[in-house]
Order: C-alpha cells, then sequence, then structure tokens
C-alpha cells in the first residue's frame, strides 16, 4: 500500500520528480558515508596516547614521541608524528601541510550536501511552475479542465513538498558536520600550539643547560654562574660586587 502511494505520488509529480529523486539518492548516500567516517572517527581516537606523547616532549625525548606517534589512526597523533618528522620543511609548515590534510578529509562531500541544500527546493519551485503551467493550458477545454487542473495543482505542490523535504533532511546533517569539522580544527591547532611550543621550550631549556654547564666549567667557583637575571637582561645580579 505504501510502495503504490509513494509510486503514484512520484508519477503525479511529474518529470521534475526524476532529478529531485536523483538530488535525494546522491544526499542520503552522502549523509551515510559522513556518519561511517565520523563514527570510525570517533573510535580512532587515542587521547591516553596523546598525553603520553606530550609527556615525552616535556622530558625531551623526541624519538619516543615519535614512537607513540607513528602508525596511528588518530588524525590528532598524525599530525603530531608528521610534525616530529619533518625534514625539508620547518616545523610549522610540516605541521599546517598534515593538519590540512586531515581538516580536508574531514570536510568531504561538504560542498555536495551545501549545493543539495540550495538546489532541492530550486527543483521544486520549478516543480510548482510546470504544475501550474499544465494547469492553466487546460482551461481552455471545459471537459478536462477539473481533472487537468486538478492534476496539475497535484504535480506542484508534490515537487514542492519533495524539494523542501531534501532539503531539510540535509540542512541538520549539513550543519552537524560542519560544526564537527570546525571542532577538528580546534583540535588540531591545539595540538600544533602544543607541540611547537614544547619543542621550543625544549630547545630553549637544552641551550640554557648547556650555557649553564659550559660556564660551570671554566669558572673558579659556583658564584660565577650566571644568574636568571644575568642571563636575559645583562646586569649584575644584585650583591655581586660585594662577594668579589
Amino acid at each position: 500500500m505504501s510502495s503504490n502511494f509513494l509510486i503514484d505520488n512520484f508519477r503525479k509529480g511529474g518529470p521534475i520528480m526524476w532529478p529531485i529523486l536523483i538530488v535525494s539518492i546522491i544526499g542520503l548516500t552522502v549523509v551515510i558515508e559522513r556518519i561511517f567516517w565520523w563514527g570510525g572517527r570517533w573510535f580512532r581516537r587515542d587521547p591516553k596516547r596523546i598525553e603520553k606523547v606530550f609527556t615525552a616532549i616535556e622530558n625531551g625525548d623526541v624519538t619516543e614521541a615519535s614512537r607513540l606517534s607513528r602508525g596511528s589512526r588518530d588524525p590528532v597523533l598524525r599530525m603530531m608524528w608528521n610534525g616530529l618528522n619533518h625534514q625539508h620543511a620547518s616545523l610549522q609548515g610540516a605541521l599546517q601541510v598534515a593538519a590540512g590534510i586531515e581538516i580536508k578529509r574531514a570536510g568531504r562531500f561538504l560542498v555536495v550536501m551545501d549545493t543539495l541544500v540550495t538546489l532541492a527546493p530550486l527543483l521544486g519551485l520549478l516543480g510548482t511552475i510546470t504544475g501550474l503551467i499544465r494547469s492553466f493550458s487546460f482551461l481552455g477545454n471545459e471537459e478536462l479542465a477539473v481533472q487537468a487542473v486538478t492534476g496539475g495543482i497535484a504535480e506542484a505542490l508534490i515537487a514542492t513538498a519533495c524539494g523542501l523535504g531534501i532539503a531539510i533532511f540535509s540542512l541538520v546533517p549539513f550543519n552537524f558536520f560542519t560544526s564537527r569539522v570546525s571542532n577538528l580544527e580546534f583540535d588540531d591547532w591545539k595540538g600544533f600550539v602544543n607541540l611547537a611550543y614544547l619543542k621550543v621550550f625544549n630547545a630553549c631549556s637544552l641551550t640554557h643547560s648547556s650555557q649553564e654547564s659550559a660556564d660551570r666549567d671554566h669558572s673558579v667557583d659556583r658564584h660565577h654562574v650566571l644568574s636568571a637575571r644575568q642571563f636575559y637582561d645583562g646586569e649584575p645580579e644584585p650583591g655581586a660586587h660585594e662577594r668579589h
């Protein structure tokens, strides 16, 4: 019964129902594909390993951080691995390229969904116009006027309803997936900032430690080691002259 109802309404909707049907199939396929992709990404997330990577970087063990992030399916960890193992580009450039690849994967087919949201109501409106044209074309024939006008109005209403229904069906998941992409961009940016900061911090720490070691090796006593104030401001430590 329901299948006959759908088929009858599809026929009454006129020729514009075929493009609307194609649009609906494309929209349904894209939504299902995106649901599976985001669902799989949720299972691929590995926040515990991310914390271990950050801990390894904080401890200056870049090799361990690279080992932990290698081969992971988590997008953030993949971005971090590319950043840690870049050779022919800067850290910032490597991280941006890796993050761009992940965001591009996440935003796949969003343009298609955006197009469907706009296209479906326009097709429904086109069906409305063709249905009204058909109705008015039979007004001169009194014998067929009532049936023809009724069929034309039905064509107009069915096409409009289908077009709006597809647009509404596509709009909700489109907005949802767009928000997920924005969240992924934020997560990648957090990983980018944290990784860049930790690597720079470790580099500065190593430089500072090397400087202190060199100072200790060339000093007669420990009081000649540069204080933090001397190291950054170039000012003598208060009381330094008194000690001499």
